[in-house]
């Protein structure tokens, strides 16, 4: 499948520890609803499935960020649910309450009958990640990414979003057997979902494991990162001779890094809790670090803004051989004032240049 050439490379040769001449930039959620074109668009679909199910449409928002900010990478407009929902749960958003499954796993039968989902049922979203490839023309990289099975797992047996996980966690304290079984599943299919963006096109791959930072100390290990290191150990690393960069992201995972650091990830990410210093030297340079400013800094003032970015590129410290992707310690905000975008990525840039000299 041929491509145009990459003109910028910087994103993924910082995710290698390679040298680059400034600090590449990307935000998690870029494409999203503060940007009053996304919404247009959205309207046009006539609603998130609409468009994220529509490759024409999942082009159209991808691209939407990058014609409005000089971003080092693109990110497949898409969503973590999009595999689950082919695993036959039923997915629907409801208005003021977020995505929700008809049919959630709590039942033996329910588990029993899980299995790996026909990739063909996502051909959209391979068929989007080639579109997107295509139009961006070489411009920048394409991110293709994936829910972590946790992540994933934790919304199919609550069946919605939660805030105290009681479904899924009473299952992993009273029948973890049954849990160990879904993420198994979850893992096999996460890994072929992703195989299959790498194949369609996605240059670099992230896992999003939002959820793993309500886990207790050893629970973590055993129920999130262990199908997380089990994806990256089945996925392929470089399609047609060329490497595709991992990054991993456990939000509310600072205090296991040591241990996601031998997860097989490329590059790990952080949230605003971490010091990137002190990250940094926990791991050393087996990993590249991405993030990790608060995405609530994005609304201060331009000065506070500029000074939070000087801030945390002087946290991370001397780059020889890059290391550091600049992004978010979560995804933006529905509310951002797009402007304030503009003055992060532009002071990214500007004082990572002077500092990589």
């Amino acid at each position: 499948m041929a491509f145009p050439a990459l003109q910028n490379d910087v994103f993924l040769r910082a995710l290698q520890r390679q040298h680059v001449p400034y600090t590449p930039v990307w935000l998690m959620r870029q494409a999203g609803r503060y940007l009053a074109e996304y919404n247009q668009t959205r309207a046009r679909a006539g609603s998130f499935l609409g468009l994220a199910k529509n490759p024409d449409f999942a082009t159209e928002v991808t691209l939407q960020p990058l014609e409005r900010f000089e971003l080092d990478a693109a990110i497949l407009f898409s969503d973590i649910l999009m595999l689950p929902d082919a695993m036959g749960l039923g997915l629907g958003f409801v208005a003021g309450e977020g995505p929700q499954f008809a049919r959630p796993l709590r039942t033996e039968d329910d588990i029993a009958q899980l299995a790996v989902p026909d990739m063909n049922q996502l051909r959209y979203v391979f068929d989007a990640v080639t579109q997107i490839r295509r139009a961006l023309d070489g411009r920048v990289p394409l991110i293709g990414f994936a829910g972590s099975p946790w992540t994933v797992a934790c919304y199919m047996v609550e069946g919605r979003g939660s805030s105290d996980y009681r479904q899924v966690k009473t299952m992993m304290y009273a029948q973890p057997e049954r849990l160990h079984h879904i993420l198994e599943v979850t893992a096999q299919a996460t890994a072929q979902y992703l195989n299959e963006q790498i194949r369609a096109g996605a240059q670099a791959v992230m896992i999003f494991d939002s959820w793993g930072g309500v886990l207790a100390d050893g629970l973590y290990q055993t129920f999130s990162l262990a199908y997380m290191t089990k994806v990256i150990n089945l996925l392929e690393r470089t399609h047609e001779g060329v490497k595709v960069p991992v990054i991993s992201f456990t939000k509310g995972g600072g205090l296991w890094l040591e241990d996601i650091v031998d997860n097989g990830s490329d590059a790990i990410g952080l949230d605003w809790t971490v010091n990137l210093k002190q990250a940094r030297e926990r791991v050393g340079d087996r990993v590249a670090l991405q993030g990790n400013i608060d995405p609530m800094s994005l609304f201060g003032t331009e000065n506070a803004i500029r000074q939070e970015v000087r801030r945390v590129i002087d946290d991370f410290g001397p780059v020889k051989n890059g290391g550091h992707v600049f992004n978010l310690g979560h995804g933006i905000s529905q509310f951002t004032p797009p402007e304030n975008v503009a003055f992060l990525v532009d002071e990214v840039h500007s004082y990572s240049k002077s500092k990589h000299g």
